[in-house]
């Protein structure tokens, strides 16, 4: 464990905040964080509820990504949340974590390009077809991606559609609303990208073609379940899973300008830092909600989780702060950053692609952890 024990301190990231009709106990969320724990049938079990019900104390839980349909599942044992039974499953989830006392939004997202037909059971689909540079995990181990295909008028309006069901389902399963991911060189971010958007039809081309598909899902989920229950994911410049947006500059003012139209309940910037190009401009340009998700050091996860990050976040107009590894290790980190008490170390080598209990549900909270010595 690292950390010396010190005494409480106020901090902005301990104050309560309004989400849409959502009442916040802090400005602390948990950032959506791929574990691999569902069923190979993309079914989320008791092991899961177990582990998001451990980490309710969060503000605010965004769950894991999660397909809203089959072509689009990235990696072995991802949940999905476009069968019954996968929504029942995720009814247990949100279930725990309501009885726990946690507020829960869902991450959906589209893998495209990064998937396999031996995870999936289909053909990769995406902008255009341009393979996926890396070698991808697949039920039977690692192996080089294979050429997607690249999606028709009629793939890309089922798609949107499939977008809209899934947040209808994510609602209809206990959740507080969505958070559509367009980042991390996922669907969305392929279409926003030069390097794998190579249509010359009204889904590529220009900014305004570019940005047009992630526009379309946003404005689909908003219709299906309300405004005030969907956030919306960016990576601005981040070149991630192979893409290389070109003109970053230029398509983030104009995406926002278009979502803001929308009026989703929050922007969540990945890789924001004040210290780094285009979160002030973001901050600047978007009128509601914004999420902050910093990338931390090794070192400043260890020292503090990423409190003195996330306070430097907030005063520089940040209104939440999305935190991951520390909520992985340590399921009540809100009151551990509250009060400065000792963190656990993150074990890394259970972070993905395993899937049992192990560096998963056995983190101990604080009480546990007195527990055994008073035992």
């Amino acid at each position: 464990m690292t950390q010396t024990q010190q005494t409480p301190t106020a901090s902005r990231l301990f104050e309560s905040a309004r989400l849409g009709g959502l009442e916040l106990p802090s400005r602390l969320v948990m950032a959506p964080l791929t574990r691999n724990r569902a069923g190979a049938d993309g079914v989320p079990g008791e092991l899961m509820a177990a582990y998001y019900a451990q980490r309710a104390s969060a503000g605010l839980i965004i769950a894991e990504a999660t397909t809203p349909n089959a072509v689009g599942r990235t990696y072995p044992r991802i949940p999905g949340i476009h069968t019954a039974a996968q929504v029942a499953g995720w009814r247990r989830v949100t279930g725990a974590v309501r009885a726990a006392g946690g507020r829960m939004f869902l991450q959906l997202q589209h893998g495209g390009r990064v998937g396999h037909p031996d995870t999936s059971g289909h053909v990769p689909l995406a902008p255009s077809p341009v393979r996926f540079p890396e070698r991808l995990h697949t039920p039977g181990g690692p192996q080089d991606a294979v050429l997607p295909r690249e999606m028709t008028a009629g793939d890309i309006r089922s798609t949107i559609a499939d977008f809209a069901a899934a947040a209808r389902n994510a609602v209809e399963a206990g959740f507080d609303g969505v958070e559509v991911h367009s980042a991390n060189g996922y669907l969305l971010h392929q279409f926003l990208a030069r390097n794998t958007n190579l249509r010359t039809d009204e889904w590529g081309g220009s900014v305004e073609g570019r940005i047009r598909f992630t526009v379309e899902v946003v404005r689909a989920v908003a219709e299906a379940v309300g405004p005030e229950r969907v956030g919306v994911r960016i990576s601005p410049g981040l070149d991630v899973n192979g893409v290389e947006e070109g003109d970053t500059e230029e398509i983030y003012p104009a995406l926002l300008k278009a979502l803001a139209d929308i009026e989703p309940v929050y922007l969540h910037q990945v890789h924001a830092d004040p210290g780094r190009p285009g979160f002030a401009e973001i901050r600047k340009a978007w009128p509601g909600t914004l999420i902050a998700n910093p990338v931390l050091s090794r070192e400043e996860v260890a020292a503090d989780g990423g409190k003195r990050r996330g306070e430097r976040l907030l005063a520089e107009g940040a209104d939440l702060v999305a935190l991951g590894r520390g909520f992985l290790a340590n399921p009540d980190l809100v009151e551990r950053l509250r009060t400065g008490a000792p963190l656990n170390e993150i074990r890394p080598e259970f972070l993905m692609h395993v899937h049992g209990a192990e560096g998963y549900t056995d983190y101990p909270t604080l009480e546990a952890l007195k527990g055994a010595v008073r035992a």
